[in-house]
């Protein structure tokens, strides 16, 4: 979005450029949604889905200042009493609620958009559900970091944003981060827009794939906080939300490998996956070779795979860590 001197809004499409780590990850995130497809993996199993669903809003809460632990979020799930400040409790319990409705809500309609943030802020500030009706601005420390729009450019500003992700030709998963970015940038609600910006980002994506729904990429942001400000202060200081598109991409690709991967029934596969690389792997190799055969699985699956396959006798090895590579024994 520019604003020209005369302060009028002038709709455009977001700028950011397409870097080949965009391309690379993007690739990447693809390759794993087509394992999803193989595997039949439409969602992971309820075990699961409970577990990443808790994930999900812990992360996501944790991220701006709430106290309650993640055995405190379960016990909410629950419905067992937690003891802990009210405003924190009441967050959770919001958060539990939004994400049930999560798949009822249209992800291109602006009124849905606002009607999830009455569920996420509902009780918590009179303005739920309604856009601000004052200037507002970011402080980290003494210094002023971000000065959001005009109040008034706001419902101009939103609609701009919603008629970009329904109408551009934009790969649908690279918009779902412009989105999050160009939200955050808009700043349109007085509290809340963090969980809003990621929220939003996981409906997005659920029309990618459904699997999304249960992949928890908050907590993927969660452990990576201090570069996720990062790069949201460096996409407004350059103007251009790439650097944030590839931190998004970044996180999505690895959570999703990481649910995937905790979803695969590992034991089942691992004797055929082993059997073939041990096939064609006849001297020393590391891990990305062996991950290079094995197209598709993650980190996670390739180091268990090959530390059983070491305890079982069939390889030795040399080195330790990142050096370690291995070798097939007979």
């Amino acid at each position: 979005m520019i604003v020209s001197n005369d302060a009028i809004m002038v709709p455009m499409k977001p700028p950011y450029e397409i870097t080949n780590r965009i391309l690379l990850l993007y690739g990447q995130i693809t390759e794993s949604l087509g394992l999803c497809k193989s595997l039949l993996l439409v969602k992971p199993e309820a075990r699961l889905r409970r577990q990443n669903r808790i994930k999900t809003i812990h992360s996501s809460l944790a991220i701006e200042g709430n106290t309650l632990d993640i055995e405190h979020v379960t016990a909410l799930i629950e419905n067992e009493r937690v003891v802990g400040p009210r405003k924190d409790i009441v967050e959770v319990q919001n958060a539990i609620r939004a994400y049930e409705h999560l798949s009822e809500l249209d992800p291109y309609s602006l009124n849905d958009f606002l009607k999830a943030h009455r569920l996420l802020l509902e009780g918590l500030i009179e303005s739920a559900g309604q856009f601000r009706k004052r200037q507002v601005g970011i402080i980290k420390g003494a210094e002023v970091q971000h000065v959001a729009p005009g109040y008034s450019m706001v419902p101009g500003l939103m609609k701009d944003l919603f008629d970009y992700i329904k109408r551009d030709s934009d790969i649908d998963i690279i918009k779902s981060c412009v989105f999050h970015y160009e939200m955050e940038f808009i700043h349109p609600f007085e509290d809340g827009n963090g969980r809003m910006g990621r929220y939003w980002q996981t409906r997005l994506l659920m029309n990618v794939n459904p699997i999304f729904e249960y992949v928890p990429i908050e907590e993927t942001i969660k452990n990576n906080q201090e570069q996720y400000y990062k790069t949201l202060a460096e996409a407004d200081n350059t103007g251009k939300s790439t650097g944030f598109i590839e931190f998004m991409l970044d996180a999505i690709n690895l959570t999703l490998r990481e649910t995937i991967d905790e979803s695969n029934p590992g034991n089942i596969d691992f004797k055929k996956r082993s059997d073939f690389a041990l096939s064609l792997l006849n001297e020393w190799f590391d891990r990305k070779d062996y991950m290079k055969i094995n197209k598709g699985i993650s980190g996670a699956t390739a180091s268990r795979d090959l530390k059983q396959l070491v305890e079982g006798g069939r390889l030795e090895t040399s080195g330790e860590g990142r050096m370690t590579r291995y070798k097939r024994i007979g």
